[in-house]
């Protein structure tokens, strides 16, 4: 008998208070090990029309809901008693008669979900049937797809009727209640796209093998993958990749590729499996995975040990890094350990060097900005050098005795450093270029790059020279994973002047699989309707959908801290109220000035909580607090976003420090960014907030 577990289970189980998750826990152990055991209580759920549901008795009150047949037994739902028999009598478990897939199909008739307009309640199948009987056949979105169709895209054929009557007001909703594969290719259906059908397998195949299945329930071999799974939500331990998506990851490119999208699209997942998929294809060759920061290196490296912990043997050709660490490593091995200069230590060494001359008249701001983004950035070591590049994004004008007077002063600079035997990142990665270009081997054969928008002009070099041999750019040697939309820390660049050209190979992924619609479209904008690079390239952000519905967002302003304080320890403990438990929830604010706010606001709840450093390790059973900054990378089903002052978003010291007018745009763009990247962290609830005067960006959430 094989004993499965659904997504459904640890979902659930996730909202139980901690003790009651030891005691479902040490139930679903037994039940692993002998689930005939007479202890087990097991009592057939008579009101389900699915007559293999069963009910497991944990405690007084806690019911685990479990499918048993002769060949296998599924750990489906745990809850308190009557909402677990709700759930049961609402769903069977069948297999799609087109695709071959094991599925959840819920009981149209005992959809008891509410939809509120006005003083209007209705079910769900009255809200549609309510709202398109008044419509003509021209406006709904599915009345002339054939029964073929929409059976191949993994629509239960009970809900045909449903998806026929439901136009672009009611398809969030009705998608709510379909099966995964089926809810997402009706989304992209209205907008625009042409999913493919659902792959069915052969007759007489275990239903549990289908990929789509294979999403939603999982084999547990053995007692210690079992405690695996329970000891982590699902998300954390499967990494699923759609279908749509593997044509992305399968496919030849002669040249560098990239997949975009906004947050929560699935384009890390589309990374992580383009990795695996070129590590499998190419029996010889070393793959690196490379991202922004050490952080986000370690999330990846679990992720990943997740997808191919059937084949161990993988991991010996394929790594995760952040580009510094394999910049540092590399670096070791041609010309011994780098030392690196910090830019408070760059600071201090300009300040000194711009004082030797009296009568400069840049502010230090200016200097700093100017050093960063062009000299450092695009490495100038000569006069000529400085006097002839273009002043990529930096509207400042400058007469050539301007600038002869500033090259003076980065002269100095680079002759310091020299000096102390100090590099810059910028250097370390320009010298790694410049060998790779001569190397008659590379030391990796592919490497994929996770939040690619925030690579370094010096970065890129250095991957650009490592994806070529002999002069030429080797197919399937670069892909990209990023979103324009989350760039924070790089000033945009060009990408085609550096050997990388994208164009022809790009991808903008559009289905939102980890923020909900009503979070996804307030975040949206903050942003435009698209985002193009410097060569020209765009990702068009219309169309995106979100595969399930949530609350709206909270957006508020208070007239002062006290307030604000209150009203989030008041959302926090309603949160608690509705099953949140304190790992789910995560609070941001802009910078460590207002992380006090936040102690302050968490702490009157009562709930136990962290402050993450830069090694943002989210411990279990804690909530999370720290800045935006770190905020990149992570998840949580409910999000704070508090402190969003006048003031502080956007950051009044940037402002008041620009002395560039192409700066302030920078600032303002990577400003609203941040904020973005904050919000959809969010899975299922969000609450953004500030002090009057608020920040103009909540304005653009209303």
């Amino acid at each position: 008998m094989e004993f499965r577990i659904a997504d459904t289970f640890t979902e659930s189980l996730a909202k139980l208070t901690g003790d009651e998750q030891k005691a479902v826990k040490t139930t679903a152990f037994d039940l692993q090990l002998n689930p005939a055991h007479p202890s087990m209580s097991l009592h057939r759920i008579e009101q389900s029309k699915d007559k293999n549901f069963w009910s497991v008795r944990v405690s007084s009150d806690i019911r685990l809901i479990v499918h048993k047949t002769a060949s296998s037994f599924l750990l489906c739902y745990v809850d308190h008693h009557d909402k677990a028999y709700k759930w049961a009598e609402r769903r069977k478990l069948e297999v799609h008669p087109k695709t071959g897939a094991a599925q959840w199909v819920e009981i149209r008739e005992r959809v008891a979900e509410v939809i509120v307009r006005g003083d209007h309640v209705a079910t769900v199948s009255e809200a549609v049937k309510t709202k398109s009987d008044r419509l003509k056949s021209s406006e709904l979105l599915f009345a002339r797809r054939l029964d073929e169709e929409l059976l191949s895209y993994g629509v239960p054929p009970e809900w045909l009727g449903d998806v026929r009557k439901v136009d672009e007001d009611g398809l969030l909703l009705l998608a709510c209640h379909l099966p995964a594969e089926a809810a997402e290719a009706l989304l992209e259906l209205a907008t625009g796209g042409t999913p493919k059908p659902v792959a069915a397998i052969q007759p007489g195949t275990d239903p549990f093998t289908h990929p789509d299945a294979q999403r939603r329930f999982r084999v547990m071999k053995d007692v210690e993958e079992l405690e695996r799974a329970l000891d982590f939500p699902w998300e954390k331990w499967t990494v699923f990749l759609h279908p749509s998506q593997r044509q992305w990851v399968e496919r030849d490119y002669a040249g560098p590729a990239r997949i975009s999208g906004s947050a929560g699209t699935g384009k890390t997942i589309v990374a992580l499996h383009r990795a695996v998929h070129l590590t499998r294809q190419y029996p010889d060759s070393r793959v690196l995975m490379a991202t922004f920061s050490e952080t986000l290196a370690s999330a990846l490296a679990t992720k990943l040990q997740n997808l191919i912990s059937n084949q161990p043997r993988l991991a010996e050709r394929l790594e995760v890094q952040s580009m510094t660490s394999i910049g540092k490593r590399l670096y070791s091995a041609y010309w011994g350990k780098p030392k690196l200069v910090s830019q408070p230590q760059v600071e201090v060494i300009l300040r000194k060097s711009a004082k030797i001359d009296s009568n400069l008249k840049f502010s230090h701001r200016f200097l700093f900005g100017e050093w960063n983004d062009l000299v450092d950035a695009w490495q100038l070591k000569s006069w000529d050098d400085y006097r002839d590049i273009k002043r990529l994004g930096r509207k400042t004008r400058l007469s050539e005795m301007q600038r002869l007077a500033l090259w003076a002063v980065f002269e100095r600079v680079q002759e310091t450093l020299k000096q102390q035997g100090l590099i810059t990142q910028s250097e370390m990665f320009t010298r790694l270029a410049e060998k790779a270009a001569t190397l008659p081997h590379q030391p990796f054969d592919f490497v994929v790059v996770d939040e690619a928008q925030d690579v370094s002009v010096a970065q890129l070099k250095f991957l650009a020279a490592s994806s070529t041999s002999n002069g030429k750019v080797r197919a399937n040697s670069l892909f990209f994973a990023g979103d324009l939309g989350q760039r924070i820390f790089q000033h945009p660049f060009s990408w085609k002047s550096l050997g990388v050209d994208i164009r022809g190979r790009s991808r903008t992924l559009h289905i939102n699989y980890r923020t909900s619609h009503q979070i996804r479209a307030q975040a949206d904008r903050l942003l435009g309707p698209d985002v193009s690079d410097v060569d020209g390239n765009v990702e068009d952000r219309r169309g995106t959908v979100s595969v399930f519905n949530g609350p709206a967002p909270e957006i508020r302003s208070f007239n002062s801290e006290t307030a604000e304080s209150k009203a989030v320890t008041a959302w926090i403990l309603d949160r608690l109220k509705d099953g949140l438990v304190a790992h789910e929830l995560g609070v941001f604010v802009r910078s460590e000035a207002q992380i006090s706010r936040a102690v302050a606001a968490i702490t009157a709840s009562g709930i136990p909580f962290s402050v993450l450093d830069e090694n943002v390790n989210t411990p279990n059973g804690r909530a999370s607090v720290c800045t935006m900054h770190l905020a990149k990378g992570l998840e949580f089903r409910a999000v704070v976003v508090m402190a969003c002052d006048d003031e502080v978003m956007p950051l009044q010291e940037r402002v008041q420090s620009i002395t560039d007018e192409g700066d302030l745009e920078e600032v303002y763009n990577t400003e609203r960014n941040l904020l973005y990247v904050a919000c959809t962290r969010a899975r299922d609830r969000l609450f953004v907030c500030g002090v009057e005067p608020a920040s103009e960006f909540i304005e653009d959430f209303r």
